[in-house]
């Protein structure tokens, strides 16, 4: 190919729709467990998050629900991925090659939310949210039925070896993750034979970026597991979840919808969620778990 502006004109266009191509082709998950969140500054604050309001019987002054108890701030992270086409691949005719290195540069942008939201909450036993405790604890700060400090959990701790799985109820308008969308990504290029990449290296680059992260929204929308994956497990986790309170006593009106599991938990997970029997240990039963909850089986975890 004949390197002049018109011919770059045309190969930028090319990689582009490679680009968009892939964007298409992934097949994203994040925003079934998370809420996205449009973003305009280095950072937003979250100090609300403290907050699962409820009606009350309006008698005397209102009860105004504050917004500042909590200091959780998300701050956007810059994200980059680059590709470098040699000078004499396009001399040659060899540009083809790499347009399949453009459509998994989309898919791999369009999958970044995913791996930034399921990696967190693979973290969340560590990683903290609002209260100053880890997303996934036995210590979360709430107050009693009295007004008394007290504590309440959301994990359910095995014997190692059972891999991770989680209950959530993603019914909320504010699911139990964020994704903060600071800058949404682009396609651009670097292809002028005046730019350094070429005159310097012989090499015209491609790239995206976009700034964002993920974050824990409320943790009472959550529970985590490391026993073993079964119906009396599940059953357990599922009420835990739904039976939880909020401070004073408040009811909460929580519904688990979905269950998360890794991949190698799907064989067992897809077995208590669709079969119309199961064992007990001792005898064959019929199975309350049926179409209870939605699957989803997530690699990123």
């Amino acid at each position: 190919m004949i390197i002049n502006r018109a011919n770059l004109t045309t190969l930028r266009v090319a990689f582009n729709a490679a680009f968009q191509a892939g964007l298409d082709q992934a097949e994203s998950q994040y925003l079934q467990i998370a809420t996205e969140v449009p973003s305009t500054t280095g950072s937003e604050e979250y100090g609300w998050l403290g907050q699962l309001p409820n009606m009350r019987e309006w008698i005397g002054d209102r009860v105004v629900h504050g917004l500042q108890e909590h200091d959780y701030t998300i701050k956007n992270k810059p994200f980059e991925l680059t590709i470098g086409v040699p000078r004499t691949a396009i001399d040659d005719d060899q540009y083809g090659i790499y347009s399949p290195m453009f459509t998994e540069m989309g898919r791999s942008v369009a999958a970044h939310p995913d791996q930034l939201v399921f990696g967190l909450l693979a973290a969340g036993r560590t990683a903290l949210c609002y209260d100053k405790q880890p997303f996934f604890s036995a210590s979360h700060p709430v107050l009693d039925e009295k007004g008394k400090k007290a504590t309440q959990s959301n994990i359910d701790d095995g014997p190692g070896g059972n891999g991770t799985w989680y209950v959530l109820d993603t019914t909320r308008a504010l699911k139990p993750l964020i994704f903060q969308n600071r800058k949404k990504p682009v396609f651009v290029a670097k292809d002028n034979e005046t730019d350094d990449n070429v005159f310097d290296r012989a090499e015209f680059k491609y790239g995206t970026d976009r700034r964002g992260n993920a974050g824990f929204g409320f943790w009472q929308l959550a529970q985590s597991s490391t026993k073993e994956l079964n119906a009396d497990n599940l059953w357990n986790a599922i009420e835990t979840l739904e039976s939880r309170t909020g401070d004073h006593g408040r009811k909460l009106n929580l519904k688990a919808t979905l269950l998360v599991v890794p991949g190698n938990l799907q064989r067992k997970a897809t077995t208590l969620l669709t079969s119309d029997l199961i064992s007990d240990g001792t005898t064959t039963i019929s199975n309350g778990l049926k179409d209870r909850l939605k699957l989803m089986i997530s690699n990123w975890l």
